[in-house]
């Protein structure tokens, strides 16, 4: 039995050290994309549905600039996409980089919901490694039988 309870606190030890890992690795993710962000000093459309005028810094107001890129674009082209236009309009390189100005955008949307989930993981697995740890001296160890003497009350009747 001892080395079951060996194994699992190594396991609960190992869980812990991937959830910090995990913790690291997402925080760390999270402030380079904002650093990158905010270095390229962009600024929500003052016509977007939220965040307008304020700088673009996480993954909310970057979703709501790439929105209304989107509806710039779309109102210039007439409602066509960039893949919809004619070769030889004047606003398809216009439309592009308004489409390559949204993927930008939404890849840090997407980045920094990868960091948030690599962080919520973290402290799960931290938390369970914790918790293994706790009852790992516990695994195997006898156990006490229920007491089985008549109590009091049941001795005052018989």
């Amino acid at each position: 039995m001892k080395d079951t309870r060996t194994t699992v606190k190594l396991i609960g030890t190992l869980l812990v050290a991937a959830g910090l890992a995990l913790v690291l690795a997402g925080g760390t993710t999270w402030i380079m994309v904002r650093s990158q962000l905010v270095a390229e000093n962009i600024t929500v459309a003052e016509d977007a549905a939220m965040f307008g005028g304020k700088q673009v810094n996480g993954p909310l107001d970057a979703y709501y600039q790439a929105d209304i890129i989107n509806h710039h674009s779309l109102d210039m082209a007439g409602g066509k996409t960039y893949a919809e236009l004619d070769r030889e309009d004047p606003v398809r390189a216009t439309v592009m980089n308004g489409s390559f100005l949204r993927s930008s955008l939404f890849t840090s949307v997407i980045a920094f919901g990868v960091a948030a989930f690599a962080a919520g993981m973290g402290i799960l697995f931290a938390l369970t490694g914790l918790a293994l740890r706790k009852i790992a001296p516990s695994i195997g160890a006898p156990t006490v039988p229920a007491d089985t003497t008549p109590s009091r009350a049941a001795r005052a009747t018989a």
